[in-house]
């Protein structure tokens, strides 16, 4: 079970794990509880495990994002911090948007409290409370085989929107959007029978090349449509017919419709079974040439007829951040990828770049420690510039994974077997395991700094084993045999190896490792972390050429902090450059999506604050997708005197707020600070950030 439920004593209460996410919750209760699993019927949300419980009291010692519903699921309010919610006499659900997805049936009166730090739900008297819990590990419910020729699979890739849990609105919310079955090349076309598309009246008419297809593969997923091969790439619904490529080209216009359909939908569901004010909305609602509330009850076609009324220049500075956009090769391997970017509701550009005028290289000074000095070089040769490429395409995502040949600049090397091995991942342990390595002495303040940051998170259990000078046979023996969630190793590697006292690791040389997340903070570690990703590794960081040891230092420690606060790392990757001596030598190897820890009280985030002369501060959050908290979720700050919930991936517009509020607010939150361009942790001490 995926689900696991363990009562605790001090305090009393219940812990919540999530054994595939390692996702971790803490429940207070006004006494000892036990728990005993029963049927998930009673509840009219998928949940994965339930336990009545005895109480009259739950706490929570993080925020999460309160929703109240009546006794049929139908969604009746949500609230906000400093609010006080009215629990009536009868049934009702309260659910939270926690790490695991949390449901509670209560029956009798009460109240709920939502604090900046903390939601406490106060019932009347000890009664039986049902709690419902569900994880977003979300497996594909099969594969589907496929044949390489171009209408086989153009059919398969019509089979993926059979993951949508629905095609209203409501559908721009991730957890009603199912990973889509996966696909694999074979001699002959097989569908398994619980892969069930839904019923469309909407067609995506594509070139009959892979490229194309690939490209539409997301938004006919979105849109729950079918796709058909012809000459003129057009979109057809019973209410109007759509050129695709009047406006900037095919790929273009498939991205800019992708879009602009999910942005207006996310408006529209606003006033579906979850109704809540959006930060995007008050923007744009006024400029629309639609009434919101008629047009959620239209039909698809209807709603998408209304939709492309409204000129995209319009639309564009509102769209959330996109995550993911995927270049992949025009090959018909390619369609094996697909699934997994179309899960993310990625943008596939195709994999062509331009050779980049030089290879990022460090500024050594001419006498600091590289870390990878001459006498650790290997005798292979260094990888021409040649060998690297940056894409046509650079700015329109989070990440930019390159699943093509060559080394990319500017965006991630991508593998298939790291997504992969996502989906294979079994249970794991109840901590989160993280390994330091370091073999080098001169490097060990990297380590003690590392030791100090992984783990110091009160409510999530990690254990930290650290390994100094390790040698091959135990490098490798940690690598295959370990489990660890996390490698963070310092030291010095080649194209060849990872430096040992006893000669260099050749990670290729492994049948396979068990590792989560990584992190090989040496240079030109890049072949060694590809290969991690090849034999089982979800992703890590790397590097392709020389990085000075005090900027590997700094880098080090950026990327720990963010990971250790929940930051996928194509997020922490993207802070750190922008942030610290971070070269661009440094890139992501595997799935950037990958994370090893969880993040409190929802989307994780960066604040930027801007000093005023008057004593005030422009104020904005930028929050990151992840696992859980996908493209799509709404965000928030918990800032009581700003109304900034938006679409996450995002950044808010600038607010000016009074410095007692601002002074407030860091003393109860945790989110890493951007000001006077520069980043600093907030570790719980508040307002010394702005002296």
């Amino acid at each position: 079970m995926t689900i696991e439920l363990q009562a605790t004593t001090t305090p009393t209460g219940f812990e919540v794990h999530d054994s595939i996410e390692q996702r971790h919750l803490h429940v207070g209760t006004s006494g000892p509880v036990s728990l005993d699993p029963t049927d998930t019927d009673e509840f009219p949300f998928p949940v994965d495990t339930s336990s009545p419980i005895e109480t009259a009291e739950l706490r929570f010692d993080q925020h999460y994002a309160v929703t109240l519903h009546d006794s049929t699921g139908q969604a009746a309010a949500n609230f906000d911090v400093g609010e006080t919610a009215t629990l009536e006499d009868g049934t009702q659900f309260v659910g939270l948007s926690a790490p695991i997805k949390l449901y509670f049936r209560i029956d009798s009166a009460g109240t709920i409290d939502i604090g900046l730090t903390s939601v406490r739900i106060s019932l009347e008297e000890e009664t039986t409370v049902q709690l419902g819990a569900r994880s977003p590990h979300d497996r594909p419910v099969g594969t589907i085989t496929t044949p390489p020729d171009i209408e086989s699979m153009a059919e398969a890739v019509s089979m993926l929107p059979s993951a949508l849990k629905t095609t209203s609105p409501e559908r721009t919310w991730p957890t009603l959007r199912g990973h889509p079955p996966l696909i694999e090349l074979g001699d002959s076309f097989d569908v398994p029978s619980e892969i069930d598309p839904p019923d469309s009246d909407v067609t995506l008419t594509v070139p009959p090349t892979y490229r194309s297809l690939y490209q539409a593969a997301p938004l006919a997923f979105f849109l729950g449509g079918t796709i058909r091969l012809g000459r003129e790439p057009t979109l057809e619904t019973p209410r109007f017919e759509r050129s695709l490529t009047d406006r900037g080209g095919f790929s273009n216009e498939v991205a800019s419709l992708l879009k602009r359909f999910f942005l207006l939908d996310c408006l529209a569901r606003t006033e579906g079974i979850f109704q809540y004010d959006l930060l995007e909305r008050s923007v744009l609602e006024r400029t629309l040439p639609f009434d919101l509330e008629t047009i959620y009850d239209e039909p698809l076609s209807a709603r998408l007829e209304q939709y492309l009324s409204v000129p995209y220049e319009r639309l564009e500075p509102h769209v959330p951040r996109w995550p993911l956009t995927a270049h992949v090769p025009d090959e018909s391997e390619g369609i094996e990828v697909v699934p997994f970017v179309v899960n993310e509701l990625g943008i596939v550009r195709e994999s062509r770049g331009r050779s980049p005028t030089s290879v990022p290289q460090p500024n050594t000074g001419g006498a600091q420690l590289v870390r990878s000095a001459t006498e650790y070089r290997s005798s292979s040769s260094i990888r021409s510039e040649s060998a690297f490429v940056v894409p046509d395409v650079t700015d329109e995502s989070v990440e930019h994974a390159w699943f093509g040949d060559s080394v990319p600049q500017k965006a991630s090397k991508a593998t298939i077997e790291a997504y992969r091995s996502q989906l294979d991942r079994d249970a794991r342990n109840e901590s989160i395991e993280i390994l330091l390595v370091c073999n080098d002495v001169r490097m060990i303040d990297e380590h003690d700094l590392l030791d100090e940051t992984y783990g110091n998170r009160d409510q999530l259990p990690f254990e930290i084993h650290s390994e100094f000078g390790v040698e091959t046979d135990q490098f490798a023996s940690l690598l295959t045999d370990g489990g660890y969630d996390f490698l963070h190793y310092i030291g010095h590697a080649t194209e060849d190896g990872i430096r040992c006292p006893d000669g260099d690791l050749d990670v290729r040389t492994l049948e396979s490792v068990d590792l989560g997340v990584f992190f090989l903070n040496a240079c030109r570690s890049y072949e060694q972390g590809l290969a991690l990703t090849r034999l089982g590794a979800f992703g890590g960081v790397g590097t392709y050429s020389d990085v000075v040891n005090e900027d590997a230092v700094e880098a080090g420690e950026t990327i720990a902090r963010l990971l250790n606060r929940g930051f996928p790392l194509r997020g922490a990757l993207e802070i750190a450059q922008e942030n610290t001596a971070l070269g661009d030598q440094y890139l992501i190897v595997g799935d950037g999506s990958a994370d090893i820890a969880q993040s409190d009280g929802g989307a994780p985030g960066v604040v930027e604050l801007d000093p005023c002369p008057d004593g005030e501060y422009g104020f904005s959050v930028r929050t990151y997708s992840t696992k859980e908290y996908k493209l799509g979720t709404a965000s928030a700050s918990n800032l009581e005197c700003v109304a900034d919930r938006h679409l996450s991936p995002g950044v808010t517009p600038s607010s000016f707020v009074d410095g007692e509020s601002i002074q407030e607010y860091l003393t109860w939150t945790e989110l890493p600070i951007l000001i006077d361009d520069g980043l600093h942790w907030n570790d719980g001490i508040g307002p010394a950030i702005l002296e």
